[in-house]
């Protein structure tokens, strides 16, 4: 079953490669995923695991800043995420794949990206 499943992510990787805005490649039997935006720079980053997100995913804007970064536990977000928003960075905490707390930091807190 999991060789049929990973057989199925590559092709459904596969064809989407095909726009050249992504790009996908085996690593540890997970699909290692970069998408990218419409000038070349990197959108989002990630694993896939039996067809769902798991690992770390980045995501960025057009210019390559960071927006998003955090961890996937087959499909579901777990553990602590960071978002990046103007001068705020905001901290979520998930805990049994919901969301526990949130904190927010201003700019003169957050280290350069």
């Amino acid at each position: 079953m999991k060789n049929i499943s990973l057989f199925l992510a590559i092709c459904f990787v596969s064809i989407l490669s095909a726009q050249n805005k992504e790009n996908h490649e085996i690593v540890d039997q997970m699909v290692k995923s970069t998408y990218f935006h419409d000038n070349g720079e990197m959108k989002a980053s990630g694993f896939y695991k039996d067809g769902k997100l798991h690992g770390t995913w980045t995501s960025f804007d057009e210019a390559g800043k960071k927006l998003a970064m955090g961890q996937y536990d087959n499909g579901k977000k777990v553990g602590k995420w960071f978002f990046w928003t103007g001068g705020l960075l905001n901290e979520v905490d998930y805990n049994d794949y919901r969301v526990a707390q949130v904190k927010t930091w201003q700019s003169t807190a957050i280290a350069k990206n």
